[in-house]
């Protein structure tokens, strides 16, 4: 994602209004807008769309909110125009598929039985997961938010840490156990 142009200044066009600041973020950051867009919704045409619907929410959110991490403010626009667009697509079936596989895991921390996907974008529960994280080793933060945020599979994950899979899998287990302990103690969704 190194690609001439800082952050700080793709910021500052698209803050003065200037075209060339959406071009120059599509430039620095489609291939990362598209890899999170995929792994959520499995049609192409689903994530160009989401893609596409990305830049004009940074557009038209960019002023007021001036991000000082590009990169993360566009990953969370993408992901939950994804996961949007993949909870609307998918409410009464359940599939195989990475999301409903990933999702279905972070369920079992929940107890009242509502969609995860709806209840992630809760201030309170992203603000317990997040202080929850911070807790934890970089390791784990590691494949708790590749998993979980990213949506990777779990060998994509293991590549990608050099690990083997069934240690992720253990990991993301313990974690899981641990996130409900936690959040039953916070007395969230209980």
């Amino acid at each position: 994602m190194q690609n001439g142009i800082q952050d700080d200044e793709i910021v500052q066009l698209l803050w003065e209004r200037e075209e060339e600041g959406i071009v120059q973020m599509q430039k620095k950051y489609q291939r990362y807008c598209s890899t999170i867009a995929r792994r959520i919704v499995a049609n192409e045409e689903d994530a160009e769309e989401c893609i596409n619907d990305t830049w004009l929410r940074a557009w038209n959110s960019i002023p007021p909110h001036q991000p000082e991490n590009l990169a993360g403010y566009l990953a969370k626009i993408v992901r939950n125009l994804a996961l949007s667009m993949y909870t609307k697509q998918h409410r009464k079936k359940r599939r195989g598929d990475i999301m409903s596989v990933a999702l279905e895991e972070l369920s079992d921390c929940l107890s009242d039985g509502r969609e995860v996907s709806e209840e992630m974008e809760k201030k309170d529960l992203t603000d317990a997961i997040a202080a929850w994280l911070r807790g934890k080793s970089r390791e784990q933060q590691a494949v708790f938010i590749r998993r979980y945020f990213y949506m990777m599979e779990i060998r994509e994950l293991a590549e990608g840490l050099c690990m083997k899979e069934n240690t992720v899998k253990s990991i993301l287990f313990r974690m899981r156990k641990e996130l409900k302990i936690y959040l039953e103690g916070e007395g969230i969704y209980l």
